[in-house]
């Protein structure tokens, strides 16, 4: 799958999808169906999009036992996303579980990522909550060390973890990272953050860009300029 700019969906409801979408005419932008769409939309949310011409990111960041991860997954895998993702937090039991769940009887599957930390954890959240001692580059390495070694094909990291992660992990292990601001935007509540440019050169493979494109005053012209920034056009 090629490199490209995922346009973060957070609305609330599905028409309110549906149109700003339909402000991008014979586009079809690359979207994330995140909690909100999910538990308001639906599932039918998904296929509608994937009818459209979409590709899909499914972010529910599942995390439970190995057992009702493996049979989420089994219901996700139908209905056409193209990337799932869950939290590496879970364990290997539990990421190996999820693929399993997710593999289709013909061996096809969505793409399945983790979650290393989320891109609103600062380090000392992380020491003084979380309780973890270990840099946040250590941890999410470690995170997404585990997650290889469990099958998956990549993880969900801010663009400042890109480079750690592709020389412990490779370069075909995929760096999907949000908490992407254009220079001199509001950073809302992300903590560890960069420019477009900036997360090409840091190695990531995929942006996922929500306010700065949804919350533009023209959100094609916002989604054009993340892309051009992005892939170097």
């Amino acid at each position: 799958m090629n490199k490209d700019v995922i346009i973060a969906c957070d609305f609330a409801g599905k028409n309110e999808c549906l149109d700003f979408l339909s402000g991008f005419g014979a586009e079809r932008p690359f979207v994330k169906i995140g909690m909100e769409l999910y538990y308001s939309a639906g599932p039918d949310m998904v296929r509608q999009l994937k009818e459209r011409g979409h590709k899909v990111f499914l972010d529910l960041k599942l995390h439970d036992i190995p057992n009702t991860v493996k049979k989420s997954m089994h219901v996700l895998s139908e209905l056409g996303a193209d990337i799932c993702n869950l939290h590496a937090a879970g364990g290997s039991a539990m990421m190996k579980a999820a693929i399993e769940g997710l593999t289709r009887p013909d061996g096809s599957r969505p793409l399945l990522i983790a979650v290393t930390q989320l891109t609103s954890t600062s380090p000392e959240t992380l020491k003084n909550e979380l309780l973890i001692e270990e840099t946040m580059e250590n941890t999410v390495v470690s995170y997404a060390k585990n997650a290889m070694a469990s099958g998956l094909d990549g993880v969900v990291c801010s663009p400042l973890e890109a480079p750690a992660i592709k020389a412990a992990c490779g370069e075909k292990f995929m760096a999907v990272t949000p908490g992407v601001r254009f220079a001199g935007g509001d950073v809302g509540d992300q903590s560890r953050i960069a420019t477009p440019a900036r997360a090409r050169e840091l190695g990531s493979d995929f942006i996922v860009v929500g306010r700065p494109i949804t919350a533009a005053a023209d959100p094609v012209s916002a989604y054009l300029q993340a892309r051009k920034d992005f892939l170097g056009l």
